[in-house]
């Protein structure tokens, strides 16, 4: 007696459109806002992180920045395309820098609202990845 194919394949055509659609529809727009946002964050044993901000394309309007897990949440609006901003952190968090991600709100003219997220690194350390989401 031969198998019946028709439900596995069903199945599987059913999952590849799934992730299809989950992941964007295979095309990747992070590599877009790759090339046009960069965002660093470094702590310096001086006592302070340096949170940079730069679009390629200067087409940013405004950005709001927050630095969470501070027991007051770090809030600060800037606007045009390019800021560098100094934050005091007399010490290293005891739990390490991923309790205080930076988030940074963008209002772009043509990409429209975009989310960046990043982590604080120590000077001489590699930067960690940036995530790009569009809400």
């Amino acid at each position: 007696m031969a198998k019946k194919l028709g439900p596995p394949i069903v199945l599987g055509v059913i999952t590849i459109l799934a992730i299809v659609f989950l992941t964007g529809g295979g095309t990747d727009d992070k590599d877009i806002l790759r090339e046009i946002f960069q965002v660093n964050a470094v702590y310096y044993e001086s006592g302070h992180v340096e949170v940079s901000f730069l679009d390629k394309s200067s087409k940013t309007n405004s950005v709001v920045m927050e630095i969470l897990g501070m027991d007051e949440t770090f809030q600060k609006s800037f606007t045009g395309s390019e800021f560098i901003e100094i934050i005091a952190f007399p010490n290293p968090p005891k739990y390490g820098w991923e309790i205080h991600p930076i988030v940074l709100d963008v209002d772009h003219n043509e990409l429209g609202h975009i989310q960046l997220k990043t982590e604080v690194h120590i000077q001489g350390d590699p930067s960690p990845p940036v995530i790009y989401s569009r809400p």
